[in-house]
């Protein structure tokens, strides 16, 4: 039997975990060049590529193992180098894919911005696109572990990769299409606050059942480098037997580690303007990379009384080689600590303004940086505090922040609330993937997160054409509620059939009361009165008498694959399958093998 292999496609690290049978996963370290032309094994990939030109860097000093000579760095010489040639590094790749005021797919990265005075330096230098430098991230996890595992390359294990919990549907696709890049041809996504509690429940085995009870609610609290996440998960009584149920998922946050970079850069800004010092584009973003450097050293266990932030001098424009401020540990926990984490009431809620009517092409940044604002509000929403939490993302690695939200969590639900103990905060997403590829295979607890409605696809009838009338509609159940996320549905073969060559909306409904559908179940529904205003909002139908609730169409252009004409008419079967993202995908298969389409569909519970 294959391998379970786990990647985490970090913002900031990614990371690479293994299981077999009979196994506890366990990291897989990761050989990466270091410094020019010395290649090392590390914990983690940091997630950053170097794009330099044979000047900058020579090539021969970026060869791996595995290649000859390269005109890319990823991971640890990547990053250090990066800071120091800013305008040929690409970070935070990961959220330039789930921004959707960019072309995901174009040349975008590194991205200059509205900073022209970046144009000449980033002339003829290679650009890429954020699919592209996240495929460069996990090629690079595959090759490694191919040269370490000859007998068992990459492709032929089974292989869970994790992103955000709250990822568009867009965002989610493209992943896939970068790992398909990276030469993984079939891969699964796992939501990342998932992924982590099943570190938890790996790390701690059967104990797991004594640390939690029935009617506990667990706060997965996940804080990266670019993005905060928070879940919740139940835990339940079945029959005498524990289960865990997520019942709750936030909104994707682009908040984390690399804005409290940004704060302690401005900081050493200040210091250098005080001292009559002007650093041009470049330099800002080197400062940046400098500032990431001193905040790790004051949230570490043992942080010093300051820490440098220094970047180099260019030319003329500066006195000396290096331009150096210092930041203290006690301007970086009232930043770091009191800014981002500020102690509020349990009503809170995030600030929002209007946005400006020109704003720059850049990351769609969360306007208030108060990261506990966005938690109080993600509970009130969803009604439900926990008495336990699970921290998990390289920020959570601070005590000092650990402690501020755990006190925060006990004033607001007037009660202890226990931390539960963890895999590495670093490795624990891919540790956890490796695990769930073992609970797949039913070695281990799933978390359940079944359908909290009955979903359904419109069927039109057939029928000759009468004047003030539209055919009539059937409602096919393809999903019943309660269906648990990652559950496959093979329709009834009825006699279905899809236009080709032409962009059609397919038709969605929902219902939270009609429980005893099954999948397949049809349902007439009634026609609206002839010429009544219903039927100018919803044709042919009324889904409110019959119990559903008509959602948003689908819109999709069903190509039409070799000879056929577009209009042609193919019989098709249908197969329904709910991810563990919480997406339908419903697949059109046509029934002569000559096509097979994919409609998607949240069936996410949101606000």
């Amino acid at each position: 039997m294959s391998r379970v292999l786990g990647i985490d496609l970090g913002t900031t690290n990614s990371a690479l975990a293994t299981a077999a049978e009979g196994e506890s996963p366990h990291a897989v370290g990761v050989k990466q060049v270091v410094g020019p032309g010395e290649v090392a094994e590390r914990s983690t990939l940091p997630s950053f590529l170097l794009l330099p030109s044979e000047l900058e860097v020579p090539s021969a000093q970026l060869q791996l193992p595995w290649s000859g000579p390269l005109r890319y760095a990823v991971g640890t010489f990547a990053r250090e180098r990066g800071a120091e040639l800013p305008h040929r590094l690409v970070s935070s790749a990961k959220s330039w894919l789930c921004n959707p005021a960019i072309d995901r797919t174009g040349q975008v990265l590194p991205f200059k911005g509205a900073q022209r005075e970046l144009d000449a330096e980033m002339a003829g230098g290679e650009r890429v696109s954020p699919v592209n430098a996240s495929a460069r991230y996990l090629a690079h996890l595959r090759a490694a572990w191919d040269d370490a595992n000859e007998d068992a390359p990459a492709d032929e294990q089974d292989v869970l990769v994790t992103v955000p919990a709250s990822f568009d549907p867009v965002a989610r696709e493209l992943t896939v299409v970068a790992a398909r890049e990276a030469g993984f041809d079939k891969v699964t996504l796992l939501e990342e606050p998932q992924a982590a509690f099943y570190a938890y429940l790996a790390a701690r085995g059967d104990a797991w059942r004594k640390d939690l009870s029935p009617g506990d609610v667990v706060l997965v609290c996940d804080i990266g480098g670019g993005t905060t996440d928070f879940s919740l998960i139940e835990v339940a009584d079945d029959g005498g037997s524990l289960v865990l149920e997520r019942i709750a998922v936030g909104d994707h946050i682009l908040l984390g580690g690399d804005n409290m970079d940004l704060a302690l850069a401005a900081i050493a800004g200040q210091q250098l303007t005080a001292a009559g010092k002007t650093l041009d584009a470049l330099q800002q973003r080197a400062l940046v990379h400098a500032a990431r450097r001193a905040k790790e050293s004051l949230l570490g266990d043992t942080p010093p009384a300051s820490a440098p932030v220094a970047v180099l001098g260019r030319g003329s424009k500066l006195i000396g080689g290096t331009v150096k401020a210092e930041i203290t540990r006690q301007q970086a926990h009232d930043l770091l600590v009191d800014g981002f984490f500020p102690v509020v009431e349990a009503s809170a809620a995030a600030q929002r303004r209007r946005a400006g009517g020109l704003r720059e092409l850049g990351l769609p940044y969360a306007y208030d940086p108060a990261i506990t604002r966005h938690l109080a509000e993600f509970l009130s929403r969803f009604g439900k505090l926990p008495n336990a939490v699970l921290f998990n993302g390289g920020v959570m690695k601070a005590a000092a922040i650990q402690a501020r939200v755990v006190e925060l969590l006990r004033a607001w639900c007037k009660r202890d609330v226990k931390v539960l103990t963890g895999a590495d905060l670093d490795l624990a997403v891919a540790l956890g993937a490796a695990h769930y590829g073992q609970v797949r295979r039913g070695k281990g607890v799933r978390i359940r997160g079944g359908t909290s409605r009955s979903y359904y696809i419109g069927i039109e009838s057939a029928m000759p054409a009468i004047p003030g009338f539209s055919p009539p509609v059937k409602a096919l159940c393809v999903a019943p509620q309660g269906l648990e996320e990652g559950s496959t549905v093979e329709l009834p073969d009825d006699e279905l059939g899809v236009v080709v060559g032409e962009t059609s909306n397919f038709r969605f409904f929902a219902g939270a009361t009609r429980k005893d559908d099954t999948a397949g179940a049809l349902i007439d529904l009634p026609a609206p009165p002839f010429g009544g205003a219903s039927a100018a909002r919803s044709p042919g139908l009324d889904a409110d008498t019959a119990g559903l609730t008509e959602l948003d169409p689908v819109e999709k252009h069903i190509a039409a694959e070799g000879d056929r004409k577009p209009g042609e008419l193919v019989p098709v079967a249908l197969e329904a399958h709910v991810t563990e993202l919480g997406t339908l995908e419903l697949w059109l298969a046509a029934r002569d093998g000559r096509g097979r389409w994919k409609l998607e569909y949240s069936v996410r519970e949101r606000e």
